[in-house]
């Protein structure tokens, strides 16, 4: 399967200096920025998905009318499980 190329990006010299300078030894810039791009797009797509579960979660609380809970309605649940979590191990 043939490759693609990524668009040159212009950076200052300092800056490349800088990410030369913190190569692991035998990486490449190319390496290493390829690696970047992919942490990036998958933190992108985790971001997306995690708005799309939320928008739906919205939209079935409108639609099935479901109940809400206060904030020390959550922080109390969860001290009670942290507490039960704590007792189980001791």
């Amino acid at each position: 399967m043939k490759t693609a190329t990524i668009p040159a990006v212009r950076v200052e010299p300092e800056f490349r200096d800088e990410l030369e300078s913190m190569l692991d030894e035998g990486e490449t810039l190319s390496a290493f920025v390829e690696k970047a791009l992919r942490e990036s797009l998958h933190r992108r797509q985790t971001q997306a998905e995690f708005v799309k579960r939320g928008i739906a979660a919205l939209d079935r609380y409108k639609t099935e009318g479901g109940r809400t809970y206060t904030v020390d309605e959550v922080v109390a649940e969860l001290r009670a499980k942290t507490a039960a979590a704590r007792a189980a191990k001791a």
